[in-house]
């Protein structure tokens, strides 16, 4: 839902200079350097990227989600990475303590997270539980005033630069599936909390994950997100909203690989004439652009449907499946477009068929959508 599209629109244009004057110039020395300039961050938080989505009141600038979804696209045409690092206090870092967190840990965290001041980051997946969360091992003991953290999460975005962590943990080892989980606000100076090594990675250089290991880590009581029991579901919730905003980031990936695709394509010459104008080129283009049209408007459907106060967790399910997917088939294309260029690093669509690689796995592989997809029919077909 717009609620006020000349404001949109002025916050939208901002994004988008932002990011064809400073992101794109600094792809490659992020790349190269596999952290975010300072300088950039620094202007990140001054734009307020930070609190995209973290209601006003408590700094931010509290877009809807079809609102979100436009973001999203302007901020795809760039390197993910540089989305990556805000990313989290936009989304799953800092949605669960707007959607199930106390007054006083929204007063205590988002305004940090609207700033920039403090990276929130999302610890759900473990060595042993990725796509099958609700079997994770980690366990939260409850001693008194405080709950006592144990276990490894793995591949945990902004992990190596986090102040909080948002943690999934066993409360009841006697329930073994999803209600015997909840979720826990952990601040990094936490005794019992150390890090793994920074992983290296297909792409992406830039955005930056690693273990999380918890090792009788005492956790204050209050800062439970919820009730117990109750972060799986809160989880879940989070993730769908995610899912929206992965499809439109994709669908923003997708544009702009078309655009440097065609632009390599009107002045590259073959057969004596432009590439552009050899009409089974014509025909990649005319399939990316349906592709990425498509998803473009399932997503903005979708969103406006969960502004409204639908349940879409099917439809986000399904946009996650056909974005991400797309994605991939057009930067594919996109490399298939540039020949032995495309796989050179010269040409940032190298780096982008990499980096896009990542979307169809996190946050919900592109098979779990489908089980989710197919089980919302048989539900609601019951």
């Amino acid at each position: 839902m717009i609620r006020d599209q000349e404001t949109l629109t002025q916050l939208i244009d901002v994004i988008e200079r932002f990011v064809q004057e400073r992101l794109i110039p600094a792809e490659n020395q992020l790349a190269e350097d596999g952290k975010l300039p300072d300088d950039i961050l620094t202007e990140m938080k001054a734009l307020g990227l930070f609190g995209l989505t973290i209601p006003e009141e408590y700094g931010g600038l509290g877009l809807t989600m079809e609102e979100e979804i436009q973001a999203a696209i302007a901020l795809g045409r760039t390197s993910p990475a540089f989305r990556s690092i805000m990313g989290t206090n936009n989304g799953i870092g800092s949605a669960a303590i707007v959607f199930s967190g106390t007054e006083a840990q929204k007063q205590k965290y988002l305004p940090k997270y609207a700033s920039g001041e403090w990276i929130s980051c999302f610890c759900l997946t473990e060595p042993d539980a990725g796509s099958d969360a609700a079997s994770l091992k980690t366990t939260a003991r409850r001693e008194g005033d405080v709950y006592i953290l144990n276990g490894t999460k793995r591949f945990i975005t902004n992990a190596p630069v986090a102040d909080t962590f948002n943690v999934m943990a066993r409360t009841n080892p006697d329930i073994k599936g999803a209600r015997g989980i909840s979720s826990f606000i952990v601040e990094k100076d936490s005794p019992g909390i150390s890090l793994g090594a920074i992983d290296k990675k297909m792409g992406q250089s830039g955005s930056l994950t690693c273990d999380v290991i918890f090792e009788d880590c005492p956790v204050p009581a209050e800062n439970i997100i919820g009730e117990e029991g109750e972060g799986f579901i809160t989880a879940m919730k989070v993730l769908d909203r995610g899912r929206l905003h992965i499809s439109g980031l994709s669908v923003g990936i997708a544009q702009r690989l078309i655009d440097d695709a065609l632009e390599y394509a009107m002045q590259r010459k073959q057969f004596g004439k432009p590439l552009a104008e050899q009409q089974l080129i014509q025909a990649m283009f005319a399939d990316s652009q349906t592709d990425t049209y498509a998803a473009k408007c399932m997503t903005q459907e979708t969103a406006r449907k969960r502004d409204n106060g639908e349940n879409v967790s099917m439809e986000s399910s399904a946009c996650k499946l056909f974005a991400t997917e797309m994605v991939g088939r057009v930067a594919d294309r996109a490399v298939q477009i540039h020949g032995g260029a495309g796989y050179m690093s010269e040409y940032a669509v190298e780096r982008f068929y990499r980096d896009v690689r990542l979307f169809r796995l996190y946050e919900g592989t592109s098979q779990i959508q489908q089980l989710i997809i197919a089980r919302n029919m048989i539900k609601n077909a019951s």
